[in-house]
């Protein structure tokens, strides 16, 4: 199949539909003081669905989104939905940057512009970058796999077929989330097409299992720790779409104000919020990407990829040594900080760089910052 143009546009009957769901939505009662210690909190959901419902604007969202070049192709038989911006500079480097989940490529908005018209945006015309940014099968308006087995590793090389399609015979990759797991995979299974994988979450396992924490500092145990009770409280979610997502699709799928109430929370626990979600991240915001699953009715196949992923032994990933040159932007509310220590024994290191702010969405919470670190990772590279 030839590639070929797409833009974003929902049937009007589909925005219908969401604006009575939402006017019946049944909300259940809360515990007295239980804020968000049980879950997403009543009254914010109330209020977060009453704003979906009598202001928030799809239409403008579709319209912002549509500025970017997108495409739609086919790789080994599935359909993938992308854009690809090009590069205003002198040589721009191709770069692939892949999401994860809840998110989407909505993640993405504030940082492609910066990364392919550098200079528009005060940098430097010579770190300019050729942005190709997918939807992963089963998001978004990407196909859903029919099948077992669309783990990261074959979504790397649905990727690197799409890449092949794009004439880009050798590329960068960058992500957080999913997309980290799956630029790691790329470097993986494709060493020579790979200028540099660069990732805002890593995974990494300590060299020595029965002697995990020699060596470490202080600091670096206190972010074990988090990372520990992060297991402990906040990983349920992995536990049921890792199982059974099918189940929580039928809900998900079936009433808005369950699928915001499912994504909203993750947000506000991974962002650096401190408890205020929409100081980092606005309604708007928020609801552009909820309001992506819901026409793309996709919170049941997104969900599938923890699956597909767990039982097939890609989640966590581990025996592997990526000798690509990898970059590391850590952010101290991101979910994994493994030390460096055990990153450099699973990646080729070449550039770590620790962030005073700014959590699991980087690209949405400190797109400066994230925009800043992968140009200067790329830099010495781009020979």
């Amino acid at each position: 199949m030839a590639i070929e143009p797409f833009r974003i546009t929902v049937p009007e009957a589909v925005l219908e539909d969401l604006q009575q769901r939402l006017a019946r939505t049944r909300f259940p009662d809360q515990v007295n003081d239980g804020n968000w210690s049980y879950g997403t909190d009543l009254a914010y959901l109330q209020e977060l669905i009453e704003y979906w419902r009598t202001t928030y604007d799809w239409r403008a969202a579709e319209r912002a989104l549509n500025q970017f070049r997108q495409f739609r192709t086919v790789v080994d038989g599935l359909g993938l939905h992308f854009i690809h911006q090009p590069g205003v500079g002198p040589n721009p480097l191709p770069l692939l940057i892949s999401h994860g989940w809840p998110g989407s490529i909505v993640e993405f908005t504030k940082i492609i512009g910066p990364l392919t018209d550098p200079a528009r945006y005060g940098g430097d015309p010579a770190d300019a970058f050729d942005v190709v940014a997918p939807s992963l099968p089963g998001y978004g308006f990407s196909d859903h796999a029919r099948g077992p087995g669309m783990h990261p590793g074959a979504i790397a090389d649905l990727f690197a077929g799409l890449m092949q399609q794009l004439g880009y015979q050798r590329f960068g990759a960058q992500g957080g989330d999913w997309g980290a797991m799956i630029s790691t995979c790329l470097g993986r299974q494709y060493p020579a097409r790979l200028i540099g994988v660069h990732l805002n979450m890593v995974l990494a396992f300590p060299p020595d299992e029965a002697n995990p924490t020699a060596g470490l500092s202080e600091r670096e145990m206190v972010a074990l720790m988090e990372m520990e009770r992060f297991k402990q409280e906040e990983t349920g979610y992995q536990s049921i779409q890792g199982t059974k997502p099918q189940t929580l699709g039928y809900a998900l799928n079936d009433s808005p104000a369950g699928l915001a109430a499912w994504i909203v929370e993750k947000f506000r626990t991974w962002t650096d919020c401190h408890g205020d979600l929409e100081s980092r991240i606005s309604k708007d915001e928020l609801l552009t990407n909820i309001t992506l699953y819901w026409v793309t009715e996709t919170a049941t196949s997104s969900a599938r990829l923890y699956r597909e992923a767990m039982q097939q032994g890609w989640f966590p990933p581990r025996g592997f040594r990526i000798e690509v040159p990898t970059g590391c932007a850590i952010f101290p509310r991101e979910l994994f900080r493994p030390p460096r220590a055990w990153v450099e024994n699973s990646f080729n290191v070449q550039h770590w760089a620790e962030y005073p702010a700014g959590g699991h969405f980087a690209a949405m919470e400190e797109p400066e910052a994230l925009v800043g670190d992968i140009r200067t990772f790329f830099r010495p590279l781009r020979t």
